[in-house]
């Protein structure tokens, strides 16, 4: 499986949106509703971001694309 972590130039470059925009991480946390410690570890490399809160802070943060498929129809549905 590859490194789920990511990469070093995505959080950098996350790090340079916040300070154009002048905020902090914890700033940028409270109003995106995220818990400032989570944005942290994202922006750290402390975290894999695959899902939950984590994997929120970096589709919203620009580190990871936010990729959305379907569910499987269900044979209900069909």
């Amino acid at each position: 499986m590859p490194n789920a972590y990511p990469t070093e130039q995505a959080r950098q470059a996350a790090r340079q949106r916040l300070i154009a925009q002048g905020l902090s991480a914890k700033e940028w946390a409270e109003r995106n509703g995220l818990t400032p410690s989570t944005v942290y570890a994202v922006l750290n490399g402390q975290q894999k971001c695959l899902r939950g809160e984590a994997h929120k802070a970096a589709v919203l943060l620009g580190i990871k694309p936010c990729v959305v498929e379907p569910y499987p129809a269900t044979a209900a549905e069909g």
